[in-house]
């Protein structure tokens, strides 16, 4: 297990493999567990790097509220922990989010970025979900809980096909993690730390080659905003991943790493 400080807080993170280094950012209610079963394709052709954000995982509770600024640091201060100067970044929704601040912070850190199910800045839409959430989530409705925040990052073909399965993730959620006052407390937290969430006025500044992938049943980040992504990133490409919702990696995870590995191994300039 590995720690570093940040703040006084012990930050979590994890290394499996060897090669160009690829930093991968959790969804909000993820973790460096989340990945596990990515592990072994991703380390097998990078130095795959996971990393808890605070208020996530085996990380620290930051106890206080925030914004994701602070998460933007950690990752620069993760880096220069490891000693590393360039990076690939990989985020998937929130971590997208603080993704793309990154690269607009710290650009000479990135070398290519992919952004999952992710978004430019956090809507009215998206805002009034989070305060639902954090509704809740105070008053310690477990079931309703459940019924905001998970169902929602799926499509509805996976939720059918995935009845059971589904089914018994209620069961161990709301029986487990969504019973933890602690829990409920860093997620709420977190979900403020997005609520003034915004690049749009400076998100053309950011050159590194982007990859961006949408899916076209995500109820959460719809794929209209990766679309204004795509518009906006000037050295950007867009995937539409059809029949898939929000939790992409879950739903098509062969397509998730093929997605990862080809475009950080791939060479972007061709002679012709």
């Amino acid at each position: 297990m590995s720690y570093f400080k940040y703040l006084d807080k012990n930050v979590y993170y994890d290394i499996k493999g060897e090669g160009n280094p690829v930093l991968i950012l959790n969804g909000i209610m993820m973790s460096t567990k989340s990945w596990e079963p990515f592990v072994h394709t991703i380390s097998n052709n990078f130095m795959l790097i996971r990393l808890d954000f605070l208020d996530q995982g085996q990380s620290d509770s930051y106890e206080t509220d925030y914004t994701q600024t602070v998460q933007v640091d950690l990752v620069k201060a993760l880096l220069d922990h490891l000693n590393i100067d360039k990076v690939h970044l990989v985020g998937i929704s929130y971590g997208g989010e603080v993704a793309l601040q990154f690269a607009l912070k710290y650009p000479n850190k990135l070398d290519r970025l992919i952004i999952y199910n992710s978004v430019a800045y956090t809507t009215k839409t998206l805002a009034l979900t989070g305060h639902k959430w954090n509704e809740y989530a105070e008053s310690r409705d477990t079931l309703n809980y459940y019924e905001a925040t998970i169902p929602v990052i799926y499509s509805k073909e996976f939720n059918n096909k995935k009845a059971e399965w589904m089914a018994n993730r209620k069961q161990i959620l709301t029986n487990g993690a969504f019973k933890d006052t602690n829990f409920l407390d860093r997620m709420i937290r977190l979900t403020n730390s997005a609520e003034n969430y915004d690049i749009r006025n400076n998100i053309k500044d950011i050159t590194t080659p982007v990859m961006i992938v949408g899916a076209e049943d995500d109820y959460l980040t719809p794929l209209v905003h990766q679309r204004i992504l795509n518009n906006n990133l000037p050295n950007s490409r867009l995937v539409i991943l059809p029949n898939v919702g929000h939790a992409s990696m879950y739903e098509v995870p062969e397509i998730f790493t093929t997605i990862l590995i080809g475009f950080l191994k791939t060479e972007l300039e061709f002679k012709i």
